[in-house]
């Protein structure tokens, strides 16, 4: 008896340990998942607002905000009318507005040079909104900071941009792709293209932490990102572009978005390209798809 008593006491300290390192992990994991999920790189410098122009807004709260705006430009004007640009680019009416949200350890200002080519391919004019906490702007970038952001650059397109509903469309890479369809589910843009999508929080959680901690993540989860979920319903066509390589959101994540969308619209899948090069590796294939999800190429 004295043996099995210790037999006994042993095992109970085992899973009392067992206990508390589950606890001590979960604790971590409802802690840290912010942290994890939105990493604002350190060493920022501005040098976009040569490619563009940068507009300042805000979020509720008065959360300072600011985002890169490129317009398309077509050709050079015989006579430069008042007001035009100093280069003398004719300034072309844009086709709709492309709003583009960048991962979570990406700036908005990498992605002037994209937009520039993106405007140039499709006509759109381009606005890149940066996040709070990101490139120099204060706060701390939260799951319901980020919904917050959102919805600010949708307005200050909507009321000081003057653009129509009917004429966004909503661009999102990686992160921003679940914070962009978010968005499309409460604004209904004219089109939703998701490069590098991944289908929920969760199902990213189980990539990157242990399986029982997965199992608590109603309960502890502080960010509710459901990309498939906001897909399903929603009332816009959903494009998907995803390298087939990537090591960081699996292609098959890319292919059950698409999948899970009511209107479903072009899928690409770039051969050899990996999380962050899919449009240099994609060539004429991505711009094509681009010009496709947003209805038509622009003219030469």
């Amino acid at each position: 008896m004295p043996r099995l008593r210790r037999v006994l006491s042993a095992a109970l300290v085992v899973a009392a340990v067992i206990v508390a390192g589950y606890a001590a992990l979960v604790a971590l994991v409802w802690w840290s998942q912010e942290r994890i999920v939105f990493q604002s790189p350190a060493g920022f410098v501005d040098d976009a607002a040569v490619l563009s122009q940068k507009v300042n807004y805000r979020a509720a709260a008065r959360q300072q905000l600011y985002a890169y705006l490129v317009a398309p430009a077509r050709g050079r004007p015989v006579d430069r009318p008042p007001g035009a640009p100093p280069d003398g680019e004719r300034v072309a009416q844009p086709r709709g507005l492309l709003i583009v949200f960048h991962g979570n350890a990406d700036v908005a200002g990498s992605w002037t040079q994209w937009a520039r080519r993106a405007s140039r391919h499709t006509g759109y004019a381009v606005l890149v909104p940066e996040y709070r906490g990101y490139a120099g702007l204060p706060g701390t970038p939260t799951y319901e900071g980020s919904r917050l952001d959102a919805r600010a650059a949708y307005a200050f397109a909507r009321d000081s941009l003057g653009v129509r509903p009917s004429d966004v469309a909503i661009y999102g890479h990686s992160l921003g792709s679940a914070i962009g369809a978010e968005l499309a589910a409460e604004v209904r843009p004219r089109a939703l293209l998701l490069e590098a999508p991944f289908t929920s929080a969760r199902a990213m959680a189980r990539l990157i932490v242990a399986r029982p901690v997965v199992a608590l993540w109603r309960v502890i989860s502080r960010v509710h990102y459901d990309t498939e979920a906001r897909v399903r319903e929603l009332e816009a066509p959903v494009h998907v572009v995803h390298g087939d390589r990537d090591g960081v959101i699996p292609v098959h994540m890319g292919h059950a978005v698409h999948a899970a969308a009511r209107e479903r619209g072009a899928l690409l899948v770039v051969h050899g390209a990996g999380h962050n090069d899919v449009h240099e590796t994609g060539g004429g294939d991505y711009w094509q798809w681009l010009e496709r999800a947003l209805g038509s190429a622009a003219e030469p």
